[in-house]
């Protein structure tokens, strides 16, 4: 794995670096090839005394993204990596569940026994509503305004000045974000 570690007013010492690179190494046995893995780190530090760690892993058909804030740097990163590594085990189980479905519908004929680990990873992802509407053409302004009349967290639009699809969301630190697909 290759490790880009930045800091934002603190000074990533040695050990802190070989902490970093130590917990979030462990997650390589997930990947088949490490070498083209590259990790990017932001270590921050707020005036409150608490800092925040943010990790992203971009991969070819998933992006692996966590962060967690702590009074201690070292609990932030062994909370981080272990969200991961959550994220990374719910992902292979997303797969492998793909799979399976696609040898049942092959072999039709032939019983697949399911184990208790289907079942469970089936409940997880079931779908329990599904909502149609049209996307009404609006400013990221007005989309924002529309999501707080209706009490959500995010709203999906159609941008009127590009005419693409465009979600606003409400954030953590209560400031609003926007994502524009392309």
């Amino acid at each position: 794995m290759m490790y880009h570690i930045r800091g934002e007013n603190i000074d990533v010492t040695p050990a802190l670096r070989d902490y970093v690179e130590k917990k979030i190494g462990k997650l390589g046995r997930y990947f088949e090839d490490t070498d083209d893995v590259h990790v990017h780190v932001n270590l921050k530090v707020y005036n409150d005394g608490q800092g925040k760690i943010e990790v992203t892993i971009p991969m070819p058909h998933l992006l692996l993204r966590a962060e967690e804030r702590h009074n201690d740097m070292y609990a932030a990163i062994d909370l981080v990596a272990d969200k991961l590594e959550r994220q990374i085990r719910k992902h292979k189980t997303k797969v492998n569940r793909k799979l399976r479905d696609r040898e049942k519908e092959m072999k039709a004929t032939a019983p697949v026994p399911n184990g208790p680990s289907a079942a469970e990873s089936e409940d997880e992802f079931e779908i329990v509503r599904t909502k149609h509407f049209s996307l009404k053409p609006m400013d990221s302004e007005e989309a924002i305004l529309q999501m707080n009349l209706l009490g959500h967290n995010f709203f999906i639009f159609t941008n009127a000045e590009t005419n693409r699809t465009n979600i606003v969301y409400r954030r953590k630190d209560g400031k609003y974000g926007l994502i524009e697909a392309n």
